[in-house]
């Protein structure tokens, strides 16, 4: 049963799909692939080991000054990752922008540290963090691909054309921000009516 852990954060709790939580950063940096890639890593860094943290000192941490306690701790890596990306992806760092910092206040985030790490075993946070981390990649990287393919008519991955340009005439409306509203709605009812989400 401990792989269930893993694995319902993935389909049935998958924070964007089933849960509607981390939208401002799905709709907002799904223009393209690499940048899906670039916010999945992020997001997983500071999910996974601030749950792990929270976990193993749940028990040190009076009831009064969870909260804060947590958002230091979440601060603290998202400054890591920040300061990670603008020296070694200085480009990436510039198209993820604000999103970058506003980690700290996903609600992916302090949810999951909330429900589950405060309260559950380091090695369960573990597959928690890590099966939510897939959920939400899986989730912003399909929204990125349709928005990215539809909109410039090829994919492009650190300088590579992983899909070739095949359609003439994209509809550059797709990268703009109702292509984001259009392409979310669109998979949530998708996966809605199949009964997944």
């Amino acid at each position: 049963m401990k792989l269930q852990e893993f694995t319902k954060g993935i389909v049935k709790k998958n924070a964007v799909f089933a849960l509607a939580l981390g939208l401002c950063p799905t709709l907002a940096i799904t223009t393209s692939v690499e940048n899906a890639l670039g916010m999945s890593l992020a997001v997983a860094f500071v999910l996974i080991f601030s749950n792990l943290i929270i976990s193993a000192v749940r028990g040190f941490v009076p009831q009064k000054v969870r909260i804060p306690c947590f958002i230091v701790i979440i601060a603290s890596l998202v400054t890591i990752i920040d300061l990670f990306m603008h020296g070694y992806s200085p480009t990436l760092y510039k198209r993820l922008g604000i999103f970058l910092p506003l980690i700290v206040v996903n609600c992916i985030i302090l949810g999951r540290a909330e429900a589950f790490a405060s309260k559950r075993s380091v090695f369960d946070t573990l597959l928690d963090a890590a099966g939510i981390s897939v959920g939400f990649a899986l989730a912003i990287i399909l929204v990125s691909v349709i928005r990215e393919l539809l909109g410039s008519g090829k994919i492009v991955v650190l300088g590579h054309e992983i899909v070739p340009a095949f359609i003439s005439s994209p509809a550059a409306a797709m990268i703009l921000p109702p292509g984001a509203f259009l392409t979310i709605g669109i998979l949530l009812a998708l996966l809605r009516r199949a009964g997944v989400a």
